[in-house]
């Protein structure tokens, strides 16, 4: 199989990179800098500077994960906007292919996995959140639901279309972790205002086997939340990890401290959702790291 990846060079995509390799497929990656990102993928991935590119060798499946960072800068409207746009704009570059293969009558894709995330619940306080559960409207949500909203054209085509709402990514070397280890190697770590609010997580392991999972499956589309199936709250997240470590968590830090900071974007380390991977567990799929405990295990 042949399968075209934005997004192959980052935390998640140089992982499911290398497992399609490793399984015998053919790997074509989109970077705006193909030659400072080929050090980071498998020596055979095709790697090109845009979807149009691989018009003469058209992939069999689709897997969108671009987007800038979410929490790399504070929430200007300026952000707003790149964080909006860096998503949307890959996902309608992957369209716009299949537009160009179908109007030049070549093979479409069969199916199209493409990233979304936890956000496009927004806030769920306590409440346990399915696919099924309304969101909550802001920020966080509105990128999420223009992201989502961007791929759907690909279904009139009829390319199967999966979208997976990722929740906190977590392994070593990146992710989530990159920015948390260090204070709590230190015994510098502590819960987040409260500490009540959710944090949906996912080990990078099952989140590729999971994308795996919704290529391979030919009936599965529509919407999938992409967590494992025991989300914790903040305070849970924060006394396990510092157990892990061997080292106390007692250095809270206050919710006007994070919302001083932060602004508006304090409210991805204040708000949650309990989310749960409901479709992806009725359809079958199988998490090796279901609880944090076993995750951080691994990982540390």
């Amino acid at each position: 199989m042949r399968v075209l990846i934005t997004g192959g060079s980052g935390f998640v995509g140089q992982r499911l990179c290398r497992q399609l390799v490793e399984q015998g497929h053919e790997v074509q990656v989109v970077s705006r800098s193909p030659h400072r990102v080929r050090d980071r993928l498998p020596g055979n991935c095709d790697i090109r500077d845009s979807a149009q590119a691989f018009i003469e060798s058209p992939p069999d499946a689709l897997v969108n994960l671009a987007g800038e960072p979410i929490a790399a800068k504070r929430w200007s409207d300026e952000q707003k906007a790149r964080l909006i746009n860096s998503r949307v704009a890959a996902t309608e570059q992957l369209v716009a292919l299949c537009e160009q293969l179908k109007a030049n009558g070549q093979p479409l894709p069969k199916v199209m996995v493409s990233g979304s995330a936890m956000g496009y619940y927004g806030d769920q306080g306590k409440r346990v959140v399915t696919e099924k559960t309304m969101p909550n409207d802001e920020f966080a949500h509105r990128l999420c639901k223009q992201w989502e909203t961007a791929a759907r054209p690909i279904e009139a085509m009829g390319v199967r279309l999966a979208i997976v709402r990722i929740g906190l990514v977590l392994e070593a070397g990146g992710g989530s972790l990159e920015k948390m280890l260090p204070p709590f190697k230190w015994g510098l770590g502590g819960r987040f205002g409260s500490g009540e609010q959710f944090m949906p997580w996912i080990h990078r392991d099952d989140l590729v086997a999971a994308i795996l999972f919704l290529i391979n499956q030919e009936g599965l589309s529509g919407a999938f939340n992409g967590s494992a199936p025991h989300p914790v709250t903040n305070a849970t997240f924060t006394k396990t990890l510092a157990s892990h470590l061997n080292r106390p968590a007692i250095f809270p830090v206050p919710a006007f401290v994070l919302k001083a900071g932060f602004g508006e974007m304090s409210r991805l380390l204040l708000t949650g959702a309990d989310m749960r991977p409901a479709r992806l567990e009725e359809a079958g799929f199988s998490f090796q790291y279901p609880t944090l405990d076993k995750a951080l295990e691994a990982i540390l």
